[in-house]
Parts: structure tokens; C-alpha cells; sequence
């Protein structure tokens, strides 16, 4: 039986780029925890497979590919030669994953990356400089690969106060590539 709780609404961030994703397409929620941004993307029609190394909150949710599994403990990727319309990570960062986020993401596909940065730790958790992105790092992270559709850095208010970085970034085949902005 599928545990109640109260799922958070998705990111704003999110939201906003999820236009930018093929329709119909595949999506990976990286760390999905609860499953928010799996549970809305599927909802908005794609074909989402979601992962975390406690899934519990995913019991018995329809129509959403679930694996459980520690993506830091030296094992192998689970997605090795898949490719994905839409990766979303939020609220996560194990550094060491960033070449293969990349990688995952098939041409014309999106990465939608949003997480804590460093000065977060005035705020609350986390504060571990190792969960923590560096200035510019997720810039740094899609150099060469993707082209940065969308980038914001620095302090929010909402959901709570934080210190956040965000990118949206394309793999595009060819500089002549149809790109599908979101409304700003």
C-alpha cells in the first residue's frame, strides 16, 4: 500500500523549461526523492523514469518507470548507452555524476539542474561545502557539451532562502537545430 504524503509542488525552475523538452518525450528525474518533478512531468504527458536510493515514496505510482538504486556507491550507471529527451536534477549534487548527466541527455534533449550553492550555508542545511556548488560550476559542467538555454545564480526567497544555481542547457546536433524556448 502506497504511503500518503504530501508531495511539493514542482520547481518553478522546472516548470519553466519543461516546454523546452520534446513533447511526449523521455524524461529522467535524477534523485527523485518524493517524486515531484516525476509525478508533473508525467502528468504533462512524458515518459519518465525515476531514480533514487529510497523509492519508497514512489510505491505504486502508475505510468512512471522507478528504479532504486545508490548512484554513489561505485556502481555502475543503470542508464549506460540510454539516452533521455529531459534529465531533471534537483536538489542534488555528487560532482563525480556530471559527465554522465550530460551524456544521458539524447540530441535536442534537456538538462534542467537546480541546486544549492555555496553561501547556502547562512541559510540552513546544506552546508557541507562538498554539497555546495561553486560559483560557475554548473557553467563548467556543460561547457563544450550542451548550450546553456537558461542560467541564474545567487540568493531566493521562494520556496525558503536560499543560495541556488540553476542552469538549462541543450544538446544540439547541429547549430541549426529548432530550439523550443519557454515563455520567460
Amino acid at each position: 500500500m502506497a504511503i500518503d504524503r504530501k508531495i511539493s509542488p514542482p520547481s518553478d525552475w522546472v516548470i519553466r523549461f519543461t516546454p523546452a523538452i520534446r513533447p511526449g518525450g523521455t524524461v529522467l528525474d535524477v534523485a527523485c526523492g518524493g517524486g515531484r518533478h516525476a509525478r508533473y512531468l508525467s502528468k504533462q504527458g512524458f515518459r519518465v523514469t525515476a531514480i533514487d536510493r529510497d523509492v519508497s515514496a514512489m510505491s505504486g505510482v502508475a505510468d512512471i518507470e522507478v528504479l532504486e538504486a545508490d548512484l554513489e556507491d561505485g556502481s555502475p550507471w543503470p542508464f549506460a548507452g540510454r539516452r533521455f529527451d529531459g534529465v531533471i536534477v534537483t536538489n542534488y549534487l555528487f560532482r563525480p555524476l556530471f559527465s554522465t548527466l550530460t551524456e544521458s541527455v539524447a540530441d535536442g534533449g534537456v538538462l534542467v539542474y537546480e541546486t544549492f550553492g555555496i553561501g547556502n550555508e547562512r541559510f540552513g542545511r546544506p552546508q557541507n561545502p562538498n554539497f555546495l556548488l561553486r560559483p560557475g560550476e554548473l557553467l563548467q559542467a556543460v561547457s563544450g557539451r550542451l548550450s546553456v538555454l537558461g542560467y541564474q545564480a545567487g540568493t531566493v526567497n521562494i520556496p525558503s532562502p536560499a543560495v541556488v544555481q540553476r542552469i538549462a542547457a541543450i544538446r544540439r546536433s547541429s547549430v541549426t537545430d529548432p530550439i523550443r524556448l519557454p515563455a520567460p
